[in-house]
């Protein structure tokens, strides 16, 4: 009787920790001398991050402190998609960080095409926002897991439900 093992690639963000990470950058721009009596504030919603900005020094400044703030609580930048700045009322300008979680389509297409074009005895299939490899081989799994986290891809991997 053979018994097939698996686990799961994803892509999530840890809400909590950018929560975190958000109040932080909150407090450093309250604080900081050179945001004194400046419009520049940072709002956070759900799946989005709004920066506000006098200038465009002052929303450079803003991003570099929320991104720093973002990588200290251990998030990836990798999933934090910037648009452009675009102009606000009040002549002030307003970035968005849209934080994205699972993987697309795409993402989970190019998975599963390098998992198959390695040649390890391997399953890969496409569940929704995630990718289920199995196999009868714990072995197997590891050399997966290895392949994946050497491979440069668009979003931050993660490993999860190994049983």
């Amino acid at each position: 009787m053979a018994k097939e093992f698996s686990f799961d690639v994803v892509s999530n963000v840890d809400m909590q920790e950018v929560d975190n990470a958000m109040n932080q950058a909150q407090k450093e721009i309250a604080t900081r001398y050179d945001f004194r009596g400046s419009k520049s504030k940072v709002e956070w919603s759900g799946e989005e991050i709004v920066l506000l900005g006098d200038d465009d020094f002052k929303l450079r400044a803003v991003n570099e402190i929320v991104r720093g703030k973002l990588v200290k609580r251990g998030i990836s930048l990798k999933n934090i998609d910037a648009q452009a700045p675009e102009n606000a009322s009040g002549a002030t300008l307003r970035q968005r960080l849209v934080i994205t979680q699972g993987l697309s389509k795409e993402n989970a297409k190019e998975v599963v095409k390098l998992i198959k074009a390695s040649k390890i005895k391997v399953n890969a299939q496409i569940m929704d926002v995630q990718v289920r490899v199995s196999g009868k081989d714990k072995d197997d799994l590891q050399k997966v897991i290895t392949l994946l986290k050497e491979t440069d891809f668009p979003v931050e991997l993660q490993f999860v439900n190994y049983r």
